[in-house]
């Protein structure tokens, strides 16, 4: 029985702070999404290829593994196919996006202003508890242009911070630099988004920067940046590629002691992303924690996709369920340590992520991002 659209969209719109029962939020997400009334056409039309039926035999958080792996789809899927209808026929998207193009032509998604609004609440809330400061200028050394990370730099600093400033990166000029082997080009590059940062900082109030860390690595290198962030910037939040617990420490103790540094792990793909644990310490783990139920992973063994134990690595699986989006069961193409979640939390926190080598038969290239 079809349930009424307002009962779901409370179902999968829980107010914040609460905790739903994941369960309950899962069948709400297959009713909403297989309901030839609310489904986006992509879903309604992939359901016919499926050999079991999303709305009777997917229950519980568990059972998303029933789904394929239908990331690579969004290769070539139209993205008005991507939006349910249940949105009707002017749905509020804030824009179309893309993957990075680390592993050949870039997915696409569609991001929906009720889902980014969420996310943005999410995580103005744990820069709270991370204490970053409110109210302050804010610079991103991230992806702009087809790339969600810049939008979600910019929204971020609007409403936690007062302006955003931004520079021009394009990571897949820098990726296609070090597939051709031409290192010095690609290093070349890195130096110019890091002389577009300075100009910013040695000009304006900037106490939150957000930037990934191969840049933050550049920049450490440079005495007069190093002295300007550590007079200027009171928090910086990094993402986008790894960063080693050793250089973690280093940065948090010895480079910007008196600045506060917390991470995100993301991806275009997930449409969302994990924050790093608050009240770690330095010698701790950086430990992310997922957006459930919306958002949770599972970390398996790559050959049987069973989950590994608690304390081992294991290959990333993704699972986003929200009103606006659905792209379960994706194996992302990082490995991490299985860690168990928060109280209250879903899924698997993850730890000590790694690219793997090789990812849809395509050389993994992180470059600057």
């Amino acid at each position: 029985m079809t349930l009424d659209t307002a009962v779901l969209t409370d179902l999968l719109e829980p107010p914040p702070g609460t905790r739903p029962d994941p369960d309950a939020f899962v069948r709400a997400a297959m009713d909403w999404h297989f309901d030839p009334a609310t489904g986006s056409p992509f879903w309604l039309n992939r359901a016919r290829t499926l050999d079991f039926d999303p709305r009777r035999d997917v229950r519980t958080l568990a059972d998303l593994a029933l789904f394929p792996n239908v990331s690579g789809e969004l290769r070539k899927a139209p993205v008005a196919d991507l939006v349910p209808r249940g949105y009707g026929e002017h749905p509020d998207v804030v824009g179309v996006f893309e993957s990075g193009g680390t592993t050949g032509v870039p997915k696409r998604v569609v991001l929906l202003r009720d889902w980014l609004e969420r996310m943005l609440a999410r995580s103005n809330a744990a820069l709270d508890e991370h204490g970053f400061p409110r109210g302050t200028d804010w610079l991103g050394l991230v992806p702009t242009g087809p790339h969600i990370v810049g939008e979600f730099f910019r929204r971020s600093a609007a409403t936690f911070g007062r302006h955003g400033f931004a520079v021009d990166l394009d990571p897949r000029w820098v990726k296609r630099c070090i597939a051709q082997g031409d290192g010095d080009r690609a290093a070349e590059y890195a130096e110019h988004v890091i002389d577009q940062a300075a100009d910013v900082l040695r000009s304006q109030d900037i106490g939150v920067m957000t930037i990934t860390p191969p840049l933050l690595e550049r920049l450490a290198r440079r005495e007069e940046l190093v002295d300007l962030v550590n007079e200027k910037v009171r928090a910086i939040r990094w993402g986008g590629t790894q960063m080693d617990a050793d250089s973690r420490h280093l940065y948090r103790t010895e480079i910007f002691p008196d600045t506060v540094l917390a991470g995100n792990y993301g991806s275009t793909m997930i449409v969302g992303f994990a924050g790093e644990r608050p009240g770690l310490s330095d010698d701790d783990p950086c430990v992310f924690d997922t957006l459930g139920p919306h958002v949770t992973f599972d970390v398996v063994d790559p050959e049987t996709r069973e989950p590994v134990g608690p304390g081992e690595r294991g290959r990333v699986v993704a699972h986003h369920v929200s009103r606006s989006f659905l792209l379960p069961n994706n194996l992302e193409r990082d490995l991490a340590t299985r860690v168990a979640p928060p109280e209250g939390g879903y899924g698997d926190s993850v730890a000590d992520i790694a690219p793997v080598a090789t990812f849809e038969s395509e050389t993994v290239i992180e470059g600057v991002y």
